[in-house]
């Protein structure tokens, strides 16, 4: 009879499962296609196309679900009270109507069913995954931000005209405008470089816990660190080469990198600058047993 009543506890709390997984599904897969042909065909607003990451980080964030799925079986079933009150406050921002509400609603949700299903142990097992998702869920972030990136604007113009004043051209610099050969061109808020930071910092995330770099609080520093610099220096390299294709009338080239596959091209191309980048810091910064055995030697021996 006991093993009877398991079995039957064991199908109703799988059947419970599959029914809220597919309950998920019939309520967000109309949001996350509208998310992901936003962001293939740029379809969707400026500021929710700086989540773009998204394409990447949301199949990786549902990989490492599947992966940890044992991990889940074995966990205790055990319902946390936290678990309803965020269940509440996802349902109320999705009912809500604002999309920025809606869109947040997503991972309350998910973090929701884990505190609901398996208390903080389910919820600390997949953490990584609902970060991954929080951060590429589109909200106002962008537009919240943009006010305050004129330091950063002029920084990128002057830096910017100064190369290309190297150059033998006759540049201009006025706050963040770049004046180049009776042409002008205007580093907006939106060509801060935020886009290709937050996608840098993403990236950089994934790329840190798929290592197992993460566990080193130094190795994820010093990464996070540099790629934050190389960040900002493509977007200020990218800004000059804008500068000198509009300067110049190669009005193709400069479409080509602002507008087209150009900029994603680019963009990728420094990103996977930082794969050999964590592999040196993880050699460099993380010393190896044998110097850690022979130092613990010499400490003993004196």
């Amino acid at each position: 009879m006991a093993l009877q009543q398991q079995i039957k506890n064991t199908n109703t709390t799988q059947l419970l499962g599959i029914g809220i997984f597919s309950l998920l599904v019939l309520l967000y897969a109309p949001i996350l296609l509208h998310w992901v042909d936003g962001w293939l065909h740029k379809t969707i607003s400026i500021e929710h196309e700086y989540f773009s990451h998204g394409l990447i980080g949301l199949p990786f964030a549902g990989y490492l679900s599947w992966k940890h799925r044992k991990q889940w079986q074995r966990l205790p079933n055990k319902t946390h009270p936290l678990g309803i009150a965020l269940l509440v406050i996802g349902g109320v921002f999705y009912l809500s109507g604002v999309t920025e509400w809606v869109n947040l609603s997503l991972p309350i949700i998910l973090a929701a069913v884990c505190l609901w299903f398996k208390g903080f142990p389910g919820l600390r097992l997949q953490g990584f995954s609902l970060i991954l998702v929080f951060l590429a869920t589109p909200t106002a972030v962008p537009y919240l931000i943009a006010p305050y990136t004129f330091p950063l604007q002029s920084f990128i113009a002057g830096t910017a005209g100064f190369i290309l004043n190297q150059f033998g051209m006759q540049v201009v610099v006025d706050g963040i405008n770049i004046y180049v050969g009776g042409r002008i061109v205007e580093v907006a808020p939106y060509c801060a470089g935020l886009k290709m930071l937050f996608t840098t910092i993403y990236v950089s995330l994934m790329l840190l816990y798929w290592t197992g770099a993460l566990s080193s609080r130094r190795v994820t520093v010093w990464f996070l660190s540099l790629a934050v610099i190389i960040s900002v220096i493509a977007n200020i390299i990218r800004n000059t080469l804008l500068s000198f294709f509009h300067g110049s009338g190669q009005d193709a080239a400069f479409k080509w990198l602002h507008d087209s596959w150009g900029g994603d091209l680019y963009s990728a191309l420094m990103l996977l600058s930082l794969v050999p980048l964590l592999n040196w810091l993880d050699q460099y910064l993380s010393a190896p047993p044998e110097t850690e055995l022979e130092a613990e030697g010499l400490m003993s021996n004196e």
